[in-house]
Parts: C-alpha cells; structure tokens; sequence
C-alpha cells in the first residue's frame, strides 16, 4: 500500500482488514472515544466467531455480542458507567453460554497489552494473586488447550526464577489481529493524533498485525508535522485512516462532543429485552446504510448540541436524564 494515502471507507477497511475469527482489538474507555462507527460497521457486514480483546468494555462490545458476532471475549469490565451497572446483552450471553468470557483485572490487562506492544510472550505479575480470577477460569482448560487462537491455558502461578521466595503469576500476552482505534486528528499517511487520554490506544495500534484508525478531522500531513511531539501513533502502524466525524458517537470524544446521554439511557432500556434490541439493531444499525446515514438519522440539532464549549471539555447544561 502507498505509504503516503491509507485512506480508505469504512466499509472497505473493515471488509479488508477484519476477518472472521480474527482477535480484534478496540480503543478507548468505557464512554469515552469508543470506536462505535466502526462497531456498527462490523455488524452490518456480518462478521463472526470473533475474539474480542479490551480493557475497559461498554455498549460497543454489547451491541456486538447481541449481534452474534463474538465467541470469546477477554476483559475486565462491561458497562456504560452512569447508565448501565453490567451490559444487558453481555450478561444474557454469558449467564447463557452463547460466548465465552475470561475475566482480567483492569491493571493486569494494562500491563498485558504494553508487554503485546513490545513483542513480549507472556508478563509476570502479583496483581491477580489471592483472587477468583486465578482459579476461576472463565474459559475451560480444555478450551484454552485445543483452542488454536488461544495460548495453552489462561495463566501459571509459579516461582520468580530470580527470588524463589517469590510468587507470580505468569500470563501469555494476548495476540491481536486488528486494533480499531478512534482518533481526533490523521493524516492520509497514517500518522495520528490523539488529544485528551489516550487509554490503551497506542499500546493496542503497537500490538496489532493490523490496525485500523477511525478519525474526527483528515488532514494535511503537514498540520501534524508542524508539532510533531503532539501525535502518538506514527504513520508506520496504521493500515487504514477512515474519515469518520461522530465515529466515537454515542460515546464522548475530548474537545469535539459530549457523550449522549439520552441515546445511553435508551440503549440500556431497549438492551435488556431480546425483541427491543433487535428493532434496535433494525432501526440504528441495519437501517443506515453507512455512518452518514445514521448520523442523518440522529439529525444535525442533536449533533450540534453535544459539541463541547471551548474551554470546558463538556456541555454545560446537557440533557442527561
């Protein structure tokens, strides 16, 4: 691919570079820059039998799994924080046995995907030692042990081979096929800017084979040269940059919009019934044929009112409730 032009739709990023069965890989946090255009997308084309790989998960992993396109699912957390204490399809399916699910703590999952970046086989930690996560395996041994996509069991406790005295447990770092991350600024050459927390963004990009970036604003390269300390993945990782404003939407994305609200509260009630959440998926996800037309569908009052006051970072007054 010419290094000088990624730029690709959405539609061609995700059917190129996301396969089924493929472990995939999404940026952001909980309510914040959550790559939802490209998660609408995935659904649309009917992707499968996926691996999902992310610290902190919300309504985006949710919708995939209502979706039918998740079978295995490694995390620590599942919530639209504010709106819903546990996803409503995530526990169905879990409660259910439709997926399987291995449970991390979040600090674990950090050091996991940093150590991925580097190249690492595996990281030896104490933060999960005299909890139910060590011997509580979400995931059956026999499924870790045949399962080709997965190392040969969930984690080892064993003795630091420098200190003996020492326990930790020792934990395969995850392998990831493609990373989605949604970014503020990119240039058509890759290079990307994330303003505000960058979570585990850049750390997944790094551990990727191949990573997609979904962006606010395309730019000039030349913009982003100008301060070039400010941009945190360079133009070597991504394989794709799809020009997607309101991509992150309804989640929140540091100085452009808010999160929104009132779509949350919706989604946790509709998220709890299987016949309201497939007219959901009917009405927001299949009904559009792209991003542009769900963003036509949320209408450009709606999206002009969650953009953030310069200076705040947020909506002063924002209908929450």
């Amino acid at each position: 691919m010419n290094v000088q032009n990624k730029v690709m739709t959405l539609e061609e990023a995700i059917s190129k570079f996301v396969r089924d069965g493929d472990c995939i890989a999404f940026g952001g946090f909980v309510t914040n820059k959550k790559p939802y255009a490209a998660v609408r997308e995935i659904i649309r084309q009917g992707k499968k039998d996926l691996y999902i790989e992310t610290g902190a998960a919300a309504g985006d992993v949710d919708m995939l799994i209502g979706a039918g396109c998740v079978k295995v699912l490694f995390n620590s957390y599942v919530a639209n924080s504010g709106f819903s204490q546990v996803c409503r399809r995530f526990r169905k399916y879990v409660q259910e046995g439709k997926i399987l699910w291995e449970d991390y703590s979040l600090d674990v999952q950090t050091i996991l995907y940093h150590a991925a970046a580097l190249g690492l086989p595996f990281v030896a930690v104490k933060n999960m030692l005299g909890s139910d996560m060590v011997n509580k395996w979400g995931i059956p041994e026999e499924v870790w042990r045949n399962d080709p996509k997965l190392p040969s069991r969930k984690l080892i406790v064993d003795r630091n081979p420098f200190n003996p005295e020492e326990e930790f447990c020792f934990i395969p770092t995850p392998k990831i096929d493609v990373a989605i991350i949604h970014v503020q600024k990119a240039a058509p050459d890759g290079t990307a800017r994330i303003e505000g927390p960058v979570f585990n963004d850049i750390e997944l990009a790094m551990a990727a084979t191949n990573c997609v970036i979904t962006c606010e604003e395309l730019v000039h390269p030349e913009e982003l040269r100008h301060e070039p300390w400010l941009n945190q993945i360079p133009n070597v990782v991504p394989d794709a940059v799809v020009h997607v404003p309101y991509g992150a939407h309804p989640s929140q994305c540091a100085n452009y919009y808010d999160y929104d609200a009132l779509f949350f509260r919706m989604y946790d009630r509709i998220s709890g019934d299987d016949e309201l959440f497939k007219q959901f998926l009917d009405e927001w996800v299949y009904g559009p044929k792209d991003h542009f037309e769900y963003l036509d569908k949320l209408g450009a009052s709606r999206l002009i009112n969650l953009r953030v006051r310069p200076g705040y970072g947020y909506v002063p007054g924002l209908k929450r409730r």
